[in-house]
């Protein structure tokens, strides 16, 4: 059974919160505590959330979501970030698409375009590509991370320091305002590291919901970032990207 728009809801609040009470998930969707403790059992039955006493908290800071529900959660988002992130870039560059399912969207919004190279570690990116024969399409080396549907270590950094890439696409497991990029997995963050430093416009693509949440593997400072695409920012957080010299398009 799918999520509910309130339960996609409250799983993003969760990324961003130590524990999240009972009682705040009630007045903040002014529903019974009966309705919120249904939805707290279904999302902590597919193992997405950890019961608390009087509330929830995320499942961990070392692991992220089940790839399948990563994949639809903030889907109207993703949207609009890959299509910005598509005009961007012209037929004929050669783009690397690092982790995530907002990398796996940019994929789908880029299928139109012709004589695309396109490099990835991301087996769902490389199946998206198998559709159209207008772009040639290279998967790096790599340890199978069955779970996230990706390639990580040594082989696949290997693989990309062979070449200097157009553009690097990649995410992000979370966003701190002091430590910059964060990754679930070091393996994972290492892998941005190297698509940032093999690439000559470094591309961010993350939802507003990356912001506080728990990762605990650094990636880069936002200074290291050509621009960050997301589909909302408060001010403080665009004072911060602007100070570090970092542009950002809002996409809706």
């Amino acid at each position: 059974m799918a999520l509910s728009e309130r339960q996609h809801q409250i799983l993003n609040w969760v990324q961003q919160e130590d524990t999240l009470l009972v009682e705040d998930m009630v007045a903040k969707f002014e529903v019974s505590s009966q309705t919120i403790r249904k939805d707290i059992n279904q999302l902590a039955e597919r193992h997405l959330v950890r019961r608390t006493h009087g509330g929830i908290a995320p499942v961990s800071s070392i692991e992220n979501l089940p790839f399948d529900h990563r994949q639809f959660l903030n889907g109207d988002a993703k949207t609009a970030i890959a299509a910005r992130v598509a005009e961007e870039i012209p037929d004929g560059a050669s783009v690397f698409l690092g982790i995530g399912t907002t990398v796996e969207y940019v994929a789908k919004a880029l299928l139109g375009h012709k004589e695309l190279q396109i490099f990835t570690n991301n087996l769902t990116v490389a199946k998206i590509f198998s559709v159209t024969s207008t772009s040639r399409v290279r998967v790096t080396a790599g340890k199978l991370r069955p779970r996230h549907h990706d390639l990580v270590g040594e082989d696949t950094l290997a693989s990309l320091r062979q070449y200097y890439f157009d553009y690097g696409v990649l995410g992000c497991g979370g966003m701190d305002e002091v430590q910059g990029l964060l990754d679930f997995d070091p393996e994972e963050a290492a892998v941005s590291r190297v698509i940032v430093e093999q690439s000559r416009h470094s591309l961010l693509v993350a939802d507003q919901h990356k912001w506080g949440r728990k990762a605990m593997a650094r990636v880069h400072p936002f200074s290291k970032i050509d621009c960050l695409y997301s589909d909302y920012l408060s001010d403080q957080q665009s004072r911060l990207l602007a100070s570090q010299g970092v542009k950002f398009q809002l996409c809706k």
